[in-house]
């Protein structure tokens, strides 16, 4: 295939993220730019696995997908990686963001904190928006401070003896407790309200945090109290590692408080969209593709400490529909090692929805009576727990089971009742070929025909997630177009002559020229990577790949010239639809002497201009 043939037949693009997120007022354009220039796109990425020099670009496996034959090149020179398999490819932010899983503002901030260059976040004119970003930040910084205080008083106050205590027995050292800011709340009402008092933070901000509550929940100017006193506090982060909201367990088995107590719904913290030590696993997610579920904090930790990085804990028992597609992000599969109790059994069964809803497969380690990961772990060792997620069974084996046990299948009225309960359960299982899988299952096990079993199924569609984009593939330039978009991405001398071209109107009466039209109205500089690369970072994934393919690919030696003749070509049709439609307003019986002769003037121009392409051939050959 030649180059041009290349440049417009690209893959079929897999992303790997939600909508880009750009935040563009924010970190200033410049900024954006003198990070790009002080990170070498070849030195980043081979921060993370090794590339293979081939001439002038690298090359390695792809990490976005799965192959046996190098497919994912770097371009040293443009600073831009694209995959010709699975259609990934960007600037060196599109690659910490695919490959990290962050969203723009803190790919800018990473590669910024490595190059040693501080990030100055500019504000917007919008007071409402500038009052809420520094509330924002004001919450975090409460946070953070909080998580300090809760951990100086763990390692160094009196009265958390018992907690220091406690963490030995569970085996968690001084160094895991401070890796993981655990803490610890006094037993008092309102230790933490005065030492963020004494440190300048207002009433509004500590109920906004839910660090304090109201005596009175009917009554907003009423006294305020600590939520968590005589608690171990576990900070709940962000995934970039921010603290965000906490976790406090009680310590002592008499007391008649809830085990568990988390921050309230906060303007940083939403339950249902975090998952517990995401910002710390996420990396061991990605190179397992399967996440081990397990039910709390400790059971985490002591996973993670044991060399079990990929764990991740939901904000409670069963998984929600937010955290299930967050995960879907680092991996295909999850392991549920949830208690060996009702409880436990029920929170598998209420996370399997929203777990199969985003495609997952799903299987179940079942935990020993009376045993949990962390007590396991301590007991056997790492190496008997990880034989145990390996052989974890597939959650329709271990839920058939458990629901063929507790039913008499000779009694039909009972078969039946469970065949319809199996039924409601396999129809969550989008994927058609694990359905069927399933239903075989399920009917092997009852002894009733497939064909009779899928009758029950409930007819469903699924239904897209919140702010998902549907699943199509933006179809491909026309071939001139491609080449144009090509030029004045790679040609300044090209680029020139686009510019300065009545370009806006003719890309407007030009269907398929929006990608052209983005590339013609930006300031990029075709010879300067780090204006590439900010053109680049302003654009939807989708985009990002098009012209990242675009620039490794090898322009013509008369780029300018080629320019102009392809230029003239896509100009030649929209010329023809004016004529026809100044000589069609023409032919109309109801229109002034002076907008005839107004008519006639721009169909005599329009035939002029025509006239001159008959010395211009689009289908010329172009040599490479």
């Amino acid at each position: 295939m030649t180059w041009l043939g290349r440049c417009v037949n690209l893959p079929s693009l897999r992303f790997h993220h939600e909508k880009k997120e750009r935040f563009m007022g924010t970190i200033p354009n410049h900024t954006i730019e003198q990070v790009a220039a002080a990170n070498d796109i070849v030195d980043v990425i081979g921060s993370y696995f090794p590339l293979k020099s081939a001439g002038a670009n690298f090359r390695a496996l792809c990490p976005f997908h799965q192959e046996k034959t190098p497919s994912f090149h770097v371009n040293p020179a443009r600073q831009s990686f694209h995959c010709f398999g699975c259609g990934v490819g960007g600037s060196v932010f599109r690659f910490v963001m695919d490959y990290e899983h962050v969203d723009f503002p803190a790919a800018v901030k990473r590669l910024a904190t490595r190059a040693g260059i501080p990030v100055i976040e500019e504000r917007g004119g919008n007071t409402a928006d500038d009052r809420q970003h520094e509330a924002r930040q004001t919450l975090l910084k409460l946070h953070a401070e909080a998580a300090e205080w809760f951990q100086e008083n763990l390692l160094k106050r009196e009265f958390a003896a018992p907690a220091r205590e406690y963490l030995k027995r569970r085996e968690i050292t001084t160094a895991i407790a401070k890796s993981w800011q655990l803490g610890f709340a006094p037993e008092s009402w309102d230790a933490c309200l005065k030492w963020a008092l004494d440190r300048g933070y207002k009433r509004n901000t500590l109920l906004q945090s839910g660090l304090v509550k109201l005596r009175d929940e009917e009554r907003p100017e009423s006294e305020v109290y600590d939520r968590f006193r005589d608690r171990l506090m576990f900070p709940i982060c962000n995934d970039v590692g921010e603290v965000i909201a906490f976790s406090g367990r009680i310590l002592k088995s008499e007391a008649e408080s809830a085990k568990y107590l988390n921050s309230p719904e906060t303007p940083l913290f939403r339950k249902g969209s975090i998952l517990f030590g995401l910002h710390k696993t996420k990396r061991g997610l990605i190179e397992a593709e399967c996440a081990i579920v397990c039910e709390g904090q400790l059971d985490l930790i002591t996973l993670f400490e044991a060399g079990l990085t990929n764990v991740v804990a939901p904000q409670g028992t069963a998984f929600t529909e937010g955290q299930a597609r967050i995960l879907k992000r680092y991996v295909n599969e999850v392991v549920l090692c949830f208690d060996a109790d009702a409880a436990g059994e029920k929170a598998a069964e209420r996370s399997l929805e929203p777990l199969l809803q985003h495609d997952l497969v799903v299987r179940v380690a079942e935990m020993p009576p009376g045993e949990d990961p962390d007590s396991l772990v301590r007991k056997d060792g790492a190496e008997k727990f990880s034989a145990r997620i390996g052989a974890a069974r597939d959650f329709f084996d271990f839920w058939i089971d458990r629901a063929a046990s507790s039913a008499d299948l000779s009694n039909l009225n009972a078969k039946m009742q469970l065949a319809r309960q199996l039924a409601e359960t396999v129809a969550r299982v989008h994927d058609p070929l694990m359905r069927n899988e399933v239903i075989s299952k399920v009917t092997a096990r009852l002894g009733v025909a497939p064909a009779d079993f899928a009758n029950l199924l409930p007819r469903r569609q699924r239904a897209r997630a919140p702010n998902e984009p549907p699943r199509t593939i933006a179809p491909a330039p026309r071939h001139e177009i491609a080449l144009l978009c090509l030029l004045a991405l790679r040609d300044a001398e090209a680029r020139d002559f686009l510019v300065a071209q009545a370009w806006r109107d003719i890309l407007q009466e030009t269907p398929g020229t929006e990608m052209l039209g983005k590339i013609l109205e930006s300031e990029l500089r075709p010879d300067d990577p780090a204006s590439l690369n900010l053109f680049m970072s302003s654009l939807p994934p989708e985009d990002e790949s098009l012209v990242s393919g675009w620039l490794l690919q090898k322009k013509p030696g008369n780029a300018a010239a080629v320019a102009r003749q392809w230029w003239q070509g896509l100009r030649q049709p929209a010329l023809r639809r004016r004529l026809q439609a100044a000589e069609s307003r023409l032919k109309l019986p109801q229109i002034s002497a002076g907008e005839v002769v107004t008519l006639q003037k721009q169909v005599v121009d329009l035939r002029g201009q025509l006239d001159d392409f008959s010395r211009f051939s689009p289908n010329r050959q172009l040599d490479s």
